[in-house]
């Protein structure tokens, strides 16, 4: 391999040269074989390319308010563990432990030694601790395991976790984590103790990581799906992140133009990459490609200007100055604005033999390129300026202690001191539209959708071409009559294929497909349509996850906003007692200010109030949110939750359980294989829960399927599920409705078939089928009981969350009207309890003693 991009074509000619440039000098988009063309500028091209890109940095200075400034970071680097899982043939940073024990070190830096850092460098000024650490240790070192153990954590982000909240506290710099591949749950535990996150994606050439010899071949976490999965969890979970390209490795100009096209599709889709670093190899001594040549300074200076002019105006661009030799005026010619982390204390352990540049030396050249040197936090200025959601409010106070407000960077007069870091010890206090459960059936909400409707979910136009792409679903020729057949004989037996095909089911064979569900359904759970007389109670509406489907998230200062107090909370469990209830179901926003032992606290405050409710409450979502809150991990959660009074949890969430699918619809929930884990745990301590979906969006049959397919594997292994519901999609103010995403909810015709099939694909499984009322009306609802569903759900008394979508149905149902339903369908009606069980005899004469006096019984509670 060679430190310069090789392809196996030949060169651009000078036509398709001229081309790209042209492109290049007038902003037209580039596509990815220009800029591979571009890439290979040299000479007089390679200046135009220059000359256009540093244009378009400086117009994109121009509009963040700071024009002719070039920003660097005052940083510590603390390696905190060089051990490492991955064997990237060109590191020098990652070693072994017998070399670290030879050498006097632990396998890990001790707390000590940690903060002994971080203090110096506070005392010099620095503002960030670069945390870097090799990949998981513990999973290919079992000295690095043993460390843990002895130390109390369960894996290396509890210690990373644990560090950054005492460098918080202790010195005041601002945490800057690069602890290698992530998942979705690690950044819920990362983020509240960091300002930014980072990690270099490196290439997009799965060739360098599948082949035999090439750079990343047996190193897991260098897989490229891998690491954009990262960056993607990143942006989904909110986080300012840092990535960037390690160019001259041995990948292709085709391959490095991908790789920067990859970059810009995952920063246009969630506006969370906040600088890209674009690094050139140096060759390293006791390295496999030590005789592998440096990436020359043209290549780099190339890769520059082409990165400006794909990511635009706005993007941050940084090359490390210590890795180019004093060429600094070159670089700051291709377009960066940005010099990295430049440490006055420590080296840059990566790249140990290259030291870091005095700041005051950088300061000088920079200026004689015309730009003022200004320094930065580890989080740029345009994540410091939005806050929220951006910037968890546990660590939103120690990024302000140092910003200046006026421009989001350093301040230069800050005094660096730690500051308390602490999650709150209680619920927020009541405030906002608490009347919002009734007042939604009378006003209405305030307005369509939230003032920040355009930032807060990601790129609606990335979005639109993601959903359009994947086109329309195909109608599958199967031979329906067969699948009937098969369904009426033995559901168990039914093929995908055949599946699908009854799932396009419509006119006389979606008749009889109805048919053979409710006879399904008579055999498996009799005549009678259950109930349950419960009671909603949505504690708070706060929330900054971004689901696009939801209209009931607002943020704190939103009109329609609201938050419970525990007082409030059980005052409404204790009223609807009163009135004959047998449970109440409790969920609600995700709300920053939100404790992780809150959920305990709201258990606890109702079972206090009313010993005797059930309590149905948090869905898998606020199970993990609380869990990464606390530090705990979801089973111990779970049991503590338990311990509080939890009875059983709503299989909410859900949605649709593809990610393909639950990437369109929220930006930061829970990743599929999460909310399998959660339900999964629940089960197996004995906390049963509903199961649901969420369907008639941006979904297909094929999707429904398999989220059937996958309920029904989780029940034959648990048996925790109580019921199915279906939840058809509510669309008139859902932001991925009113953004032109998805289609206006499922036709009556999906209605059925889903209702039918979820019968059939179920049995034997989880055998009760709930239909909602709140979403189809009593007439939709009634049609559900004669196409397989035996369960109406329940009585609600008030209900938030469908009513903000726009549904049209009511908040309340009585015990007599949801009766009047099942006789309308001609069956007969049971009350029931949370878990299918006999209510005694006094619950059903509480209920119907108040039936149709509840809202008179159910004042506004301030």
């Amino acid at each position: 391999m060679d430190g310069t991009a090789t392809d196996s074509s030949t060169p651009p000619t000078a036509n398709a040269m001229r081309r790209a440039l042209r492109r290049a000098r007038d902003g037209v988009a580039l596509d990815v074989t220009e800029a591979a063309v571009l890439l290979q500028a040299r000479g007089d091209d390679l200046l135009d390319l220059c000359t256009s890109a540093a244009r378009v940095r400086d117009a994109g200075l121009e509009a963040a308010g700071r024009p002719g400034v070039i920003t660097y970071s005052k940083s510590v680097f603390i390696p905190l563990t060089r051990l490492c899982r991955d064997k990237c043939h060109y590191c020098t940073f990652a070693t072994v432990p017998g070399k670290l024990r030879r050498e006097g070190h632990g396998m890990f830096m001790s707390p000590d030694e940690v903060l002994e850092v971080a203090r110096r460098g506070a005392e010099l000024g620095c503002k960030e601790a670069l945390i870097t650490l090799g990949d998981k240790p513990e999973d290919r070192w079992p000295e690095a395991r043993e460390w843990l153990d002895a130390h109390g954590y369960d894996d290396t982000i509890a210690y990373v976790r644990a560090m950054s909240i005492r460098i918080l506290e202790e010195t005041g710099l601002l945490p800057h984590l690069n602890p290698g591949v992530l998942g979705w749950t690690d950044f819920q535990r990362l983020k509240p103790v960091s300002a930014s996150m980072g990690m270099m994606l490196e290439t997009t050439a799965t060739r360098l990581w599948s082949e035999p010899g090439g750079p990343h071949f047996g190193s897991p976490d260098k897989e490229p799906a891998v690491r954009l999965r990262v960056l993607e969890d990143a942006g989904r979970s909110s986080v300012p992140f840092t990535s960037g390209l390690l160019i001259g490795i041995g990948e292709t100009y085709q391959e490095r133009a991908e790789s920067l096209f990859a970059l810009r599709r995952v920063s246009r889709a969630y506006h969370g990459v906040q600088e890209l670093i674009l690094q050139n190899f140096r060759a390293k001594p006791d390295t496999a490609m030590r005789g592998m040549p440096d990436a020359e300074l043209d290549e780099l200076v190339a890769t520059v200007a082409v990165a400006r002019h794909l990511m635009g105006p706005a993007a941050c661009l940084q090359a490390p100055p210590n890795l180019v030799d004093g060429e600094y005026e070159r670089l700051i010619a291709a377009g960066i604005d940005d010099w990295g982390g430049v440490s006055p204390l420590t080296p840059d352990h990566v790249n140990p033999e290259r030291p870091w540049p005095q700041i005051e030396r950088l300061a000088e050249r920079s200026a004689a390129a015309g730009f003022e040197l200004r320094e930065r936090l580890a989080v740029y200025p345009e994540y410091v300026r939005r806050g929220e959601p951006w910037l968890d409010p546990r660590v939103l106070p120690h990024v302000r202690a140092l910003a200046d407000p006026a421009t989001g960077l350093a301040d230069p007069d800050a005094v660096v001191r730690g500051l308390p870091w602490q999650e709150p010890e209680d619920l927020p206090e009541s405030y906002g539209r608490t009347d919002l459960h009734a007042s939604i059936d009378t006003e209405g909400r305030t307005g369509d959708r939230r003032a920040d409707f355009e930032d807060v979910y990601g790129d609606w136009e990335v979005l639109r071409e993601q959903v359009l792409a994947k086109g329309a679903p195909e109608r599958l020729a199967g031979d329906l009559r067969e699948a009937l057949a098969v369904a009426a004989d033995d559901p168990t037996r039914l093929t995908d294929d055949q599946a699908l095909a009854l799932f396009h089911a419509d006119g006389p064979a979606l008749d009889a497909l109805c048919r053979i569900a409710d006879d399904v359904r008579r055999d498996a759970v009799g005549e009678d349509v259950t109930y349950c007389v419960t009671r909603n109670i949505n504690f708070t509406n706060v929330c900054y996850t971004g689901c696009r489907f939801c209209a009931f998230a607002q943020r704190r200062t939103d009109a329609d906003a609201y938050t419970l107090s525990l007082e409030q909370v059980a005052d409404r469990a204790a009223q609807a007692w009163e009135v004959g209830a047998t449970e109440v179901c409790m969920q609600g926003g995700i709300h920053p200010d939100l404790p992780g032992t809150a959920y305990f606290d709201i258990a606890r405050a109702v079972k206090e109030r009313v010993p005797g409710i059930h309590v149905h409450a948090f869905s898998p979502m606020e199970v993990v949110n609380g869990a990464t809150r606390t530090g705990l991990s979801i089973r111990d959660w779970l049991q503590r939750a338990k311990e509080s009074g939890l009875d059983s949890i709503p299989g909410t969430a859900a949605e649709i359980l593809d990610d393909e699918v639950r990437w369109v619809l929220t930006k930061g929930k829970l990743p599929a294989a999460t909310w399998v884990e959660v339900v999964t745990t629940a089960h197996e301590l004995g906390l049963r829960s509903s199961s649901t979906m969420m369907y008639g969006h941006v979904d297909t049959p094929a999707h429904w399927l398999g989220h059937l397919r996958l309920l029904a594997g989780i029940q034959q292994r648990t048996g925790g599920f109580t019921e199915f519901v279906t939840l058809p999609f509510i669309h008139t103010n859902a932001p991925v409705y009113l953004a032109g995403i998805a289609r206006p909810g499922p036709t009556a015709r999906d209605n059925r078939a889903v209702v039918a099939m979820a019968r059939l694909l179920l049995h034997p499984h989880i055998p009760n089928i709930q239909t909602s009322w709140v979403k189809l009306g009593a007439e939709g609802a009634a049609e559900m009981l004669r196409s397989g569903a035996n369960d109406l759900g329940g009585t609600l008394m008030e209900e938030t969350i469908s009513r903000m979508a726009g549904s049209a149905y009511g908040s309340y149902k009585s015990v007599r009207d949801l009766q009047a339903i099942a006789e309308a369908a001609g069956r007969p009606h049971r009350q029931r309890t949370t878990t299918y069980g006999e209510v005694p005899a006094e619950r059903r004469a509480a209920a119907l003693a108040s039936d149709g006096h509840l809202p008179a019984l159910l004042p506004v509670v301030d």
